[in-house]
């Protein structure tokens, strides 16, 4: 088990020539940018160093760079961004949404988050071929795990059907899922996993459970799944690939060992493990500060992952 723990992320500019950033848990919360990131990421392309985006968002890569400015970032210091979600639209699009009769279209059963949101969900359906959105499970050719609250339907007048999934995104609850997805396995529905992620941490602090969670139950109960995102190898190639540099040059920054460790060890890719993160109650360590050497040791044991570097947060100094 060998790792390099930095008091600050100021000791690895110099170590890569690019780096591959997460975002939840690294540059921000989903509300705001976390402290010291922006002034990291300004640093990194001040140095010359080529940076993009690596997220298991369910949004569009464009959406993901959109969203830049209001979270405290320059989105002209990124090369850009691959993301789950886009990844996935361009799966089902050649998988099912082939051009054909209204009659004949593929429809999803949408696992999704409740309106309204922004990007809306159906901009993930409209860039998802010729298919629609499946009624019931009866209804249904394939399934989409795409959010954490509601099952949405058509509706009315362009408006959504949703049927609420309870409290499953605040405590992970399968109660009201569960069933549907026994139903989906007896017809042996294929799904596709927009967001491979487990939890995230909400602006509050507090836990969200993500789509990742149902899509591993649905493998559990015997259901095909396809992901898309971290930790797998591909979107990891597709990073390498835009940024221009060979994998010992570039290092992955990441808060999940699940995800970002695991994906980037994987790869074959150096990783800097972001201790401020998803796993920081697990280390029993304040934010911002440098966790305990044993406490690491322990972590990594655990999960069987071990990052290149550990740093407290994406901060300088």
């Amino acid at each position: 088990m060998t790792f390099q723990t930095h008091p600050s992320f100021t000791l690895l500019l110099d170590q890569y020539d690019g780096f591959i950033l997460d975002q939840f848990g690294v540059m921000h919360n989903g509300s705001h940018g976390l402290e010291g990131a922006a002034d990291a990421v300004a640093a990194m392309k001040e140095k010359g160093k080529k940076i993009i985006i690596l997220s298991n968002s369910s949004s569009s890569s464009e959406a993901t760079v959109a969203k830049l400015p209001k979270l405290g970032f320059d989105p002209k210091d990124f090369v850009g961004a691959v993301t789950s979600g886009e990844e996935a639209s361009h799966y089902i699009a050649s998988e099912f949404g082939g051009e054909c009769a209204p009659e004949k279209k593929n429809k999803a059963l949408f696992i999704t988050w409740k309106s309204p949101k922004v990007p809306s969900p159906m901009d993930f359906i409209a860039k998802c071929g010729s298919i629609d959105v499946a009624s019931s499970v009866e209804d249904a050719s394939f399934i989409i795990c795409h959010g954490a609250d509601v099952i949405r339907g058509p509706g009315p007048d362009g408006e959504a059907a949703e049927t609420s999934l309870g409290s499953f995104f605040a405590d992970g609850s399968l109660d009201i899922i569960e069933p549907v997805l026994k139903q989906c396995c007896e017809r042996n529905l294929r799904m596709v996993c927009a967001n491979p992620d487990f939890v995230m941490v909400k602006p509050d602090g507090t836990k969200g459970h993500m789509p990742g969670k149902i899509a591993r139950r649905y493998e559990e109960l015997g259901g095909k799944v396809h992901y898309f995102g971290k930790p797998h190898v591909p979107h990891f190639e597709a990073c390498i690939r835009d940024l221009g540099l060979e994998k010992g040059r570039v290092a992955h920054v990441g808060d999940s060992l699940h995800h970002d460790v695991a994906g980037a060890n994987a790869s074959g890719i150096p990783s800097v493990f972001v201790a401020g993160g998803i796993h920081r109650e697990e280390l029993g360590s304040k934010l911002g500060a440098v966790p305990d050497q044993k406490a690491l040791e322990k972590l990594f044991e655990t999960h069987a992952e071990t990052p290149t570097h550990v740093v407290p947060m994406l901060k300088l100094g």
